[in-house]
């Protein structure tokens, strides 16, 4: 996606910090977040990725400045599959299904045009034949494909993701993928975050971390040498191509998916 400096901001904060009780999550920053682009918050662990996604979804308050979203506008927000318990007795279709809440309210029978949501969404992501099957009884993968759908069932003009390619293997990371980028396409904001930095090169706008907020802005200004520095420090290597993190949790995996590359089913 091609930004200009006439792009409308879905998100714009100014100064904003937040707490936890004594806890300084992230200190004084400010930024925008573009319309109908894909942005990835990327940084170290512990640097207010999770802080952040969960101050534009809504579900804490600032500390101090301010935090606004456009108005109107509606979020669907997918926690990574590991912060769920997947032992809990429901299908993958009450699952997905639960994404219609918003609309009818929990109580409410599903109508014919949620069904058709469901549906739609579950093919998407191409868990369509799992319907009837458990959440225990699906893989990693799987599981994060389920939460997914159930994100894009939801009537939604800005999509929030936790990490939502970390880990996975290549066919459940690449139908992920393909979903982020026909969101796109079809004029909503996607917000992802990540560990990867080559996932981040490749989207249209980064928030780089490190307890505030180093930088943002387009990859190519912000996934610089002395940006990754102040955010990374001494866990960043550079092999003379590209930066690379010298962090067991985040180390490079071979022929794992990077996020906007087509990849190979395996």
């Amino acid at each position: 996606m091609q930004l200009n400096p006439d792009t409308a901001s879905v998100v714009r904060a100014d100064r904003v910090s937040f707490r936890y009780g004594a806890v300084l999550a992230l200190a004084e920053s400010s930024f925008s977040i573009p319309a109908g682009a894909i942005t990835t918050l990327i940084g170290p662990n512990g640097s207010g990725k999770s802080t952040l996604l969960h101050a534009i979804a809504g579900l804490i308050s600032a500390s101090s400045g301010t935090i606004a979203v456009a108005p109107g506008m509606r979020i669907a927000y997918v926690l990574q599959s590991t912060k769920v318990n997947e032992a809990l007795p429901v299908t993958v279709r009450e699952v997905v299904a639960m994404g219609r809440y918003a609309t009818v309210g929990a109580y409410r029978r599903l109508g014919a045009a949620d069904k058709t949501a469901v549906d739609a969404a579950l093919e998407r992501m191409g868990i369509g034949r799992l319907a009837r099957r458990h959440l225990r009884e699906l893989s990693g993968g799987q599981r994060q494909r389920v939460f997914v759908a159930q994100g894009i069932a939801q009537d939604h003009d800005l999509l929030l993701l936790d990490e939502p390619l970390t880990g996975l293997d290549l066919v459940s990371a690449r139908a992920i993928d393909e979903v982020l980028h026909e969101e796109q396409a079809a004029g909503r904001t996607v917000v992802i975050t990540s560990h990867d930095l080559n996932e981040a090169a490749a989207g249209d706008w980064v928030i780089l971390l490190a307890g505030r907020v180093v930088a943002f802005g387009s990859p190519h200004d912000v996934l610089t040498g002395d940006n990754l520095a102040a955010a990374y420090g001494s866990i960043l290597l550079h092999d003379g191509e590209r930066f690379v993190l010298e962090d067991p949790a985040h180390r490079p995996v071979p022929g794992r998916h990077e996020h906007g590359r087509g990849g190979e089913d395996g």
